[in-house]
C-alpha cells in the first residue's frame, strides 16, 4: 500500500475545496438516484406500450437496484485500487449515456438489459463518494458533508420520479428518460471541474486475495456489522412505507387521485434538509444520540400514518422521511470512521445491506399488507426499527469495550 501523494491536510470548512467537493458529490448523488428511480412513475407507460403486467414492468426498477447492490463490493475494491475521482466521474458519464440510449430501444428486452447494465455502472458512485468524504474531510465537518451528499441522493430520487412523470404528460416516455440523461451529462461535466483530486487516498493493489480478505475483515468487525444491520432495517422500514402508502391513500377514506398521491415524493425535500442538519448536529453532539433521535422520529412518523386526518398522515410521512435520512447520514458517516483501511469496501458493504433491506423488506411488506392491511405494514416497520435500536445498543456497548 503506497500513498498516491505525500500526506496532506484534511479539507476544512474554511477551505474553498470544502464547497467544491460538497457540490461535486451533491451532483454525483443527484445523477445516481435520478437515473435509478426515473422509471418508477413510468411503469404504466411500459405496461401500455409493451402489453405486459405491472409486475413485469417493475423489473425495469428491481433489476437495476439488484445489480447495483451486487456490484457495490466490487466497485469499492476497484476504487481502493484505481482511485475515487476517476471511477465516480466515469460511472456518472456512462449512466447518463445509458439514459439517453433509451431513445433507441424498441423492445422490452433491450430496455431491461440496459437497466441491468446501468445498475452495475451506478454502483461506482455511492460507496466511493462516501469513502472520499471520510478520507478527505476533517473529522469536525465530515458529518455535515455526508449530510449534503445524502441530500443530493434524496433530491435526485425525488426529481427523477417527479420530473419524468410531469414530462410524460407532454412527451413520449423515452424522451422523458432521455431528459434525465441530458441533465446527468451536464452535471458530470460540472463534477469533473469541481471535485478536488484525492490528497489522502492510499492506493491498494488490485489483487483478489488481499481485497477479499479485507472485505471479509469488515464483516468480522462487530461494530461495522451493527451498522450494516442498521442500514438493512432502516431502508427496509422506509421502503415499506413508500411502497404501500399509495394503496392507503387511494382507498377510502382518502380517495386521492394518482397525481395527488405522487406528491408524497416531495417529502424527500424535507429528508434532504433534515439529513444536512442532523449530519451537522452529529458532528457537535455525538452520533449515538442523533441515531437514537432519528429512529424515534421514524417510529413516531410511522404511527402518525395510522390516523384518519390526511394532514396528520402527510406529517407522519415527512417525519419518518426526516428520521430516515438522518439515520442514514449518521450511520454512513460512522462506517467511514470505524473502517480504518479500505473505506470504500466498508461503505460498499454498508450500501449492500441497505439495498438488500429495500428488496427483502419491500416484498415482505406486501405480504403484511395483503394479510393485515396498513396496520400490518406499520407493525413490520416498527419491528425493523426495534431491531435497528437493538443494533445501536450493541454498537454502543462494543465501542465502550474497545475504548
Amino acid at each position: 500500500m503506497t500513498p498516491a501523494t505525500s500526506p496532506s491536510p484534511h479539507i476544512h470548512r474554511s477551505s474553498p475545496d470544502y464547497w467544491r467537493a460538497n457540490l461535486a458529490l451533491f451532483f454525483a448523488g443527484f445523477v445516481t438516484f435520478s437515473s435509478l428511480y426515473c422509471l418508477q412513475p413510468l411503469l404504466p407507460n411500459l405496461v401500455a406500450e409493451f402489453a405486459i403486467s405491472p409486475a413485469r414492468a417493475s423489473l425495469s426498477l428491481s433489476l437495476t437496484t439488484l445489480a447495483l447492490a451486487a456490484a457495490l463490493p466490487v466497485a469499492g475494491s476497484l476504487s481502493d485500487a484505481l482511485g475515487r475521482r476517476r471511477l465516480i466521474g466515469t460511472a456518472m458519464l456512462l449512466a447518463s449515456l445509458m439514459a439517453l440510449a433509451c431513445l433507441w430501444l424498441p423492445s422490452l428486452a433491450g430496455l431491461l438489459t440496459l437497466r441491468l447494465l446501468q445498475g452495475l455502472v451506478l454502483a461506482g458512485i455511492p460507496a466511493i463518494a462516501m469513502a472520499y468524504l471520510s478520507e478527505e474531510m476533517a473529522p469536525a465537518v465530515v458529518g455535515g458533508a455526508m449530510g449534503l451528499y445524502i441530500a443530493g441522493n434524496a433530491i435526485g430520487g425525488m426529481t427523477g420520479r417527479i420530473l419524468t412523470a410531469w414530462l410524460a404528460d407532454w412527451l413520449p416516455w423515452r424522451q422523458a428518460v432521455a431528459a434525465i440523461g441530458l441533465i446527468g451529462l451536464l452535471l458530470t461535466l460540472a463534477f469533473w471541474w469541481l471535485l478536488p483530486p484525492s490528497r489522502r487516498f492510499c492506493r491498494r493493489a488490485l489483487a483478489i486475495g488481499p481485497l477479499s480478505r479485507s472485505l471479509l475483515s469488515h464483516l468480522r468487525q462487530l461494530p461495522l456489522l451493527c451498522l450494516f444491520v442498521l442500514a438493512f432495517c432502516c431502508m427496509g422500514a422506509f421502503i415499506c412505507l413508500y411502497n404501500y402508502i399509495s394503496f392507503r391513500l387511494l382507498a377510502p377514506p382518502f380517495n386521492l387521485s394518482q397525481s395527488q398521491v405522487a406528491l408524497i415524493f416531495v417529502s424527500y425535500a424535507f429528508g434532504a434538509f433534515g439529513s444536512r442538519q442532523i449530519g451537522r448536529l452529529g458532528d457537535r453532539w455525538g452520533r449515538a444520540a442523533l441515531l437514537y433521535a432519528a429512529l424515534l422520529l421514524m417510529a413516531l412518523g410511522a404511527l402518525a400514518t395510522l390516523a384518519r386526518p390526511l394532514p396528520l398522515v402527510a406529517a407522519g410521512i415527512i417525519v419518518l422521511t426526516i428520521g430516515f435520512f438522518g439515520a442514514h447520514t449518521t450511520a454512513s458517516t460512522w462506517v467511514g470512521q470505524l473502517a480504518g483501511n479500505a473505506r470504500a469496501q466498508a461503505s460498499a458493504l454498508y450500501l449492500l445491506f441497505y439495498y438488500l433491506g429495500s428488496s427483502i423488506a419491500g416484498t415482505l411488506g406486501g405480504m403484511f399488507f395483503a394479510r393485515w392491511h396498513w396496520p400490518g405494514v406499520i407493525g413490520l416497520i416498527l419491528l425493523q426499527l426495534m431491531l435497528a435500536t437493538g443494533s445501536c445498543l450493541l454498537l454502543g456497548r462494543l465501542l465502550r469495550r474497545y475504548d
